[in-house]
């Protein structure tokens, strides 16, 4: 962490185990960021908390932490706990790999159970883990709760609950599913509960006093809702200049970690097509493609070795991967609350990005909202005649399917699963 992002408070402060402050040691992390700072004495106290700070603030650490701490300072006596005794509810399969993650480096030395459960993969295998029994549970929602509902688990000895990117779980549908769950837990007066967010937006707040114990609120720089890292520029193109655009914006910069945000699968199809008949090696990335391909699409890109992801929104949130030079808005999002999280996948920890939008015919509406959403206008480029690259002509999918993914066959709402509970394997 870089120290312009960290505090004077030191994670020895703490009432923390000697066991978790080790970890720690090992990891580099001795002193806390903002919220972390704010958040672990309210959840030490055992007081429930709904914190918002920006992404790639050290969020996942808080509340692992947190639970952690809790579990060491109240071990179960007699027979070892089979059923969880802490939920993490995650939106995307990439988040709750990275959590599980994070977890396994905090677990080094206290020896704590962790599960983790997330659709499309290893079915017979995460239930086999799962009977045998995890004091920590990382999950999405369609895959916990089909496990949950064929009695392979219960949530009767749940003392802590996270629930991380809560607005998230809105955008995807998936807050019938954490309504359920929440409702199968012991009461909120029974449980140590956390909310996490990006945003607190008012549909988060009212989840947050139905189903926690009187939570404190704690802001992380609320009115700042873009890390100031971020140099963000807009340029206004017509439709049929966007691609001699990225292209031209592409030969000026190195794209060794650049990721091309679409609204559609369609468009990224296109997009990659461009990409790969100029010569930038890209991969899509959607709702469509399979688990294990996607797991190694993303270590690919951190690695380096895959520079561009043409993406949907789909990863736009929850997303840890480091050193993201740029992130180009190929199409502004409709939503501006989705600006925030895709810009918000270059400048973590510290580090400096770009942000590139371009505002077309079709999505330039959504500049004024976004603009509102985050409290300024955002710098605006010319576009020159030297600026626009002529593309060569683009590979076509049924001539040369890319290496990396598989995208084809995608189901309507692919992007956002199923909010039918036990019903969705696919989470």
């Amino acid at each position: 962490m870089s120290s312009l992002h960290t505090t004077g408070i030191t994670f020895k402060e703490f009432t923390l185990d000697s066991r978790l402050i080790q970890a720690l040691d090992d990891a580099g992390f001795t002193h806390c960021t903002p919220i972390q700072a704010e958040s672990l004495p309210v959840i030490l106290a055992g007081q429930d908390i709904a914190g918002q700070a920006q992404t790639g603030t050290g969020k996942t650490a808080t509340f692992l932490l947190a639970i952690m701490q809790h579990l060491l300072a109240n071990p179960v006596k007699g027979e070892k706990q089979k059923h969880p005794r802490a939920v993490v509810i995650s939106p995307t399969r990439e988040l709750a790999i990275q959590i599980h993650k994070d977890a396994l480096a905090l677990n080094k030395y206290a020896n704590l159970t962790l599960g983790l459960v997330y659709g499309g993969v290893d079915y017979e295998k995460q239930r086999q883990q799962l009977e045998a029994g995890v004091e920590i549970l990382i999950g999405t929602p369609g895959r916990l709760i089909d496990y949950f509902k064929q009695g392979v688990f219960n949530l009767k000895s749940v003392e802590v609950v996270v629930l991380d990117e809560a607005d998230r779980m809105f955008d995807l549908g998936f807050i019938k599913d954490v309504r359920y769950m929440f409702r199968r837990m012991p009461k909120p007066q029974e449980r140590l509960s956390m909310l996490f967010s990006a945003t607190l937006s008012f549909r988060v707040t009212e989840l947050a006093y139905e189903h926690m114990n009187n939570p404190k609120f704690v802001r992380i720089n609320p009115e700042q809702v873009t890390a100031d890292k971020i140099t963000q520029v807009v340029y206004h193109v017509a439709n049929e200049e966007k691609i001699p655009l990225l292209l031209g914006l592409l030969k000026r910069i190195d794209p060794k970690r650049t990721i091309v945000f679409v609204n559609t699968k369609r468009v990224a199809e296109k997009v990659w097509g461009y990409l790969e008949g100029n010569q930038y090696h890209a991969s899509i990335l959607s709702g469509d493609v399979p688990q294990r391909k996607r797991q190694t699409l993303f270590k690919e890109f951190s690695e380096g070795r895959l520079p561009i992801l043409v993406a949907t929104d789909l990863a736009a949130r929850g997303l840890h991967i480091p050193e993201v030079s740029h992130i180009i808005n190929f199409d502004l999002p409709q939503n501006a609350e989705d600006y925030v999280h895709r810009i918000g996948r270059t400048a973590r920890a510290g580090a400096s990005g770009d942000a590139v939008s371009f505002a077309c015919e079709e999505f330039v509406y959504s500049l004024t909202d976004i603009q509102d959403f985050i409290g300024y206008k955002i710098q605006i480029h010319k576009v020159e005649q030297d600026m626009l690259a002529t593309p060569l002509p683009p590979v076509k999918l049924h001539m040369e399917k890319p290496k990396h993914h598989g995208h084809r066959n995608q189901r309507k709402g692919g992007d956002k699963g199923s909010s039918r509970h036990g019903r969705n394997r696919h989470t």
